[in-house]
């Protein structure tokens, strides 16, 4: 069946082939041939090209044929012709900074000069200098310097080719950042304004300033004049931080008014409200006389070049002499102005208020005279006189306004740190919008506790005083870096060089205002010792928290807390810990408890008393060992006494006293001229000559 099948494929071929119906297929010489014949000569072609244009110079349509069809379409070009009516404008494109050659040819005076920019490209050094990048390259090679025509070569290599192809060399240095990293923008705190036209000013409150000793009656004076009872509240009644009040006087004029302490350890508040003060108002009292803060807070006020008003106060009291007050005034250079002086005094007494009209028109008149002036419409500048932490306000700041005026949403940078007015609170705790020069307020919205004596300085933009407070903030952490990183290496050289060490207490400060920490952490840094050392491993205002408590215990440190609270948490981990926690209302107590610490931490010394001297005269043989034969040269030997053994000056021997015998019997103690046997402890290598040195050891306390 297969043959039959194949047998029939092959006749039908063979009647296909010869079937002359059907179109045949070319061969290939046949294609060939007329390809061939196809191929245009020159005279064609120039014909062709210059019938392209006919009928008016207009290009002829071509045709394209698909398949059997007689559809015609115009050529691309046809397509793509403008219009008449169109007009052509060439614009060129802009070229981008990073096109820019960084080589540059000029000539001055016939003189041949390029300029160069790193980095420099060998490529576009040669197109400056009119040559091919090869010829450079050729040039570097014998330079030692292989590089490709795209690669850039040193500012150096380039001023010898220069040279070299009689071109003169100037170097450009590239600004720092420009076309390498992006330009950063700098912020800057706004300088205060220093000529201000006369007509922007207008007249502002005096800030009048109360300082004085302990107890002389500053804060009563301002009891008197705010009709309040702050003095009832200051524990130990004294005042602790300073005080911003506002009150109008009779005619309805603004007063700020100050309050500064008294103590000792305030001195740095004092030197503050001096600075920032009109008028200084010292406060002494008539039955105490002038004591030592009363001659710091002179000195302050001097060196501030504030006007000084002394107030006598305590007037009534038993023992009040204000004439030997004017006497003490005139021994510190105040003259009074009733002993021929330029200083007024008044007499005044803050329970009875007999005197007080007098002051404050003395205050008023003097306001007047020194005409005082600010300009409301400068940016806004106020000084911080006292910071705390808050509970539910954060961190807060009590400011004395000087220039300008602070608005709520007013972004600012107060030292390291930025922030924004949330709100503002006067003395009474009264919301305000905005507060003008010498006004008090209390202000929220700062990122951190600012810095006692810091300026809040209105800025641009919140953007702008954040970037100003991370810069301050990155220096400032360089500084304490780099401060640590010394004391350890001084650390390291005493124990190298086996110095003593001190003994340390490690304390943990929480108050309630900023101020107080600065002058407590300072006092207590001012006791001076080289047994022992306090240290504060931190410090700040605000409440006990249970971190506080954490690191303590870390640190083996105690906590103390002035006139603050702990929290309820706090509480639970000092029990857990076992950290110790002393909290204080009046500062002369805390300090005083931390001496009396410091002190502790110290060892007894233990110290030598030499009670006499023995001479070895004959050793004698015992049942134990061996004795010696002495006589007593000075003083006295007791039987409870230490002895040693002196040969030649050189102690052989340091121990008990055993034996101490007259003859048979045991003795209490031997004294000058009397001879007796003495052993000590197992020493057996007596000598004749020995000198046997008899002290008695005591334990002393050590100070500071």
């Amino acid at each position: 069946m297969a043959d039959q099948k194949d047998n029939k494929n092959e006749k039908k071929k063979v009647l296909d082939l010869l079937d002359d119906s059907k179109p045949k297929k070319p061969s290939r010489r046949e294609r060939q041939r007329d390809e061939a014949s196809k191929v245009k000569t020159l005279d064609d072609k120039k014909a062709e090209a210059l019938d392209i244009f006919d009928e008016g110079g207009k290009k002829k349509t071509s045709v394209v044929t698909k398949g059997k069809g007689n559809a015609k379409l115009p050529s691309i070009s046809k397509l793509n012709e403008p219009k008449e009516d169109v007009e052509l404008v060439k614009t060129e494109a802009p070229v981008e900074e990073a096109d820019v050659p960084t080589v540059e040819a000029a000539s001055v005076d016939g003189e041949k000069i390029i300029h160069l920019k790193p980095p420099i490209v060998v490529s576009e050094l040669a197109d400056a200098m009119d040559l091919k990048p090869f010829q450079l390259m050729a040039d570097l090679i014998k330079l030692q310097v292989f590089v490709a025509p795209h690669q850039a070569i040193e500012p150096e290599v380039a001023e010898k080719l220069c040279d070299q192809h009689g071109f003169k060399f100037e170097r450009e240095k590239r600004e720092k950042g420009g076309g390498v990293h992006k330009v950063e923008e700098v912020f800057e705190e706004p300088e205060p304004e220093e000529d201000i036209p006369e007509d922007q000013l207008e007249l502002r409150a005096p800030i009048i300033t109360f300082m004085g000793h302990v107890d002389h009656g500053k804060t009563s004076l301002l009891d008197y004049v705010r009709n309040s009872r702050v003095a009832a509240g200051e524990a130990g009644g004294i005042t602790q931080h300073i005080g911003a009040y506002r009150v109008n006087d009779d005619q309805g004029r603004p007063i700020t008014l100050l309050d500064t302490p008294g103590h000792a350890i305030f001195s740095k508040m004092r030197a503050r409200g001096a600075d920032i003060t009109d008028i200084v108002v010292l406060v002494v009292a008539a039955d105490d006389g002038i004591m030592p803060q009363t001659k710091e807070a002179i000195d302050h006020a001097k060196a501030a070049e504030k006007t000084i008003i002394v107030a006598v106060n305590k007037c009534d009291v038993a023992g009040a002499d204000p004439t030997r007050v004017r006497t003490q005034l005139m021994e510190h250079g105040l003259t009074p102005v009733d002993f021929g002086g330029d200083i007024e005094c008044v007499d005044v007494s803050a329970k009875t208020g007999d005197g007080m009209e007098d002051l404050l028109e003395l205050l008023a008149l003097q306001a007047e005279v020194l005409e005082l002036t600010a300009n409301p419409k400068a940016n806004g500048r106020a000084s911080v006189i006292e910071a705390r932490v808050q509970a539910g306000k954060g961190p807060t700041a009590t400011v004395i306004v000087e220039s300008g005026t602070l608005k709520v949403g007013m972004p600012f940078i107060c030292g390291p740190f930025s922030g924004k007015i949330k709100s503002m609170l006067d003395d009474n705790g009264k919301p305000l919008k905005e507060a003008g020069p010498a006004m008090p307020v209390e202000v929220l919205g700062f990122a951190e506790l600012p810095n006692v004596g810091d300026q809040v300085v209105e800025m641009e933009s919140e953007r702008a005083a954040k970037k100003l407070s991370a810069e301050r903030q990155g220096e400032k952490r360089s500084e304490r870096l780099g401060g640590a990183q010394k004391s350890r290496l001084d650390d390291f050289m005493a124990i190298s060089k086996g110095g003593p060490q001190k003994a340390r207490l490690q304390l943990i400060l929480k108050t309630d205002v900023q101020g107080s920490v600065g002058a407590i952490t300072g006092a207590i840094g001012e006791i001076e010792s080289d047994k022992v050392e306090a240290r504060f491993i931190h410090s700040a205002a605000g409440s006990i928290t249970e971190s506080d408590i954490l690191l303590a215990s870390s640190a083996n440190a105690v906590v103390i807390g002035f006139n603050t609270k702990v929290e309820g948490k706090a509480v639970q981990a000092a029990k857990r810990e076992g950290v110790e926690i002393k909290l204080y209302s009046i500062v002369y107590e805390l300090i005083d408890t931390v001496r009396d610490a410091m002190l502790g931490l110290l060892e007894p010394e233990t110290r030598e008393t030499i009670i006499g001297h023995a001479e070895v005269k004959q050793v004698f043989k015992v049942n134990k060992g061996k004795a010696a034969g002495c006589i007593i040269k000075d003083g006295k030997v007791t039987r409870v006494a230490h002895a040693r053994v002196l040969r030649g000056g050189t102690p052989v021997f340091d121990g008990k006293m055993s034996t101490l015998r007259r003859f048979q019997d045991e003795v209490k103690e031997v004294k000058q001229g009397i001879e007796c046997g003495i052993k000590l402890g197992d020493f057996n290598d007596y000598e004749e000559g020995d000198l046997i040195q008899c002290y008695n050891l005591e334990k002393v306390a050590q100070t500071l």
